[in-house]
C-alpha cells in the first residue's frame, strides 16, 4: 500500500480569522495564525487547516474528525455552552440527539460559514 499523507486542506471562509478561531476553540487544538494568505489551525501532528477568505462564493463542505471518547465528551461540552444546534444526522443539524450505535456515537453541527463539521468516537 502506498504512504500517503494528507498534510493540509483549504477550508473557505467568509472570515478567516474568526472560522480559525471558532475551529481552535470548539476542537480545542491549536491556532497557529497567519501561514502565507492564510490562517492555518494545527489539527494534529500531520495535518493543518488551512482557513482562506479569498473566495467570492463557495459551498459548504462536510468535515469529519475521529476524536477519542474523551475528546468527544469535551467537544460536545464546548458546543453546548456555546449555544450551538448540533444533531445526530447531517441532514438533521439541530435536533440537539446525538447518534449512538454500540461502541459509537456522533453529533453534527454548523460552522459560521456553514461547513458541517462532525465528531465521532468508536
Amino acid at each position: 500500500m502506498t504512504s500517503i499523507q494528507l498534510d493540509h486542506t483549504i477550508v473557505p471562509a467568509r472570515d478567516k480569522e474568526q472560522a480559525a478561531r471558532f475551529f481552535a476553540r470548539i476542537f480545542d487544538v491549536r491556532y497557529e495564525g497567519p501561514a502565507g494568505p492564510f490562517i492555518a489551525v494545527r489539527v494534529n501532528d500531520t495535518l493543518t487547516l488551512d482557513f482562506d477568505d479569498r473566495w467570492p462564493r463557495f459551498e459548504p463542505h462536510h468535515y469529519a474528525f475521529r476524536v477519542s471518547a474523551a475528546d468527544f465528551d469535551a467537544i460536545l461540552a464546548r458546543v453546548r455552552a456555546e449555544g450551538i444546534a448540533y444533531g445526530s444526522t447531517p441532514w438533521s443539524r439541530t435536533d440537539g440527539r446525538l447518534n449512538e450505535h454500540v461502541g459509537f456515537r456522533q453529533f453534527y453541527f454548523d460552522d459560521p460559514d456553514g461547513h458541517v463539521l462532525e465528531a465521532f468516537t468508536r
